[in-house]
């Protein structure tokens, strides 16, 4: 259950930044990019800031 929270929102926030970054000022593109090197990061150490923030607000266990 957690990674499809966490899927649902990198993908949501991925989206939005890019429509953003479209519709209303080019420096929105930077919210896609920092949520991409934190899916590489997280790939490779197996910390997700995300995931961290989600348990802190009782989201998930």
């Amino acid at each position: 259950m957690r990674e499809r929270i966490i899927r649902g929102i990198v993908g949501s926030l991925v989206l939005i930044g890019v429509l953003l970054g479209l519709f209303v000022n080019i420096y929105w593109y930077i919210v896609p990019v920092f949520v991409s090197v934190n899916l590489l990061q997280s790939s490779v150490t197996r910390w997700c800031l995300l995931d961290k923030i989600l348990k802190s607000q009782g989201i998930v266990d």
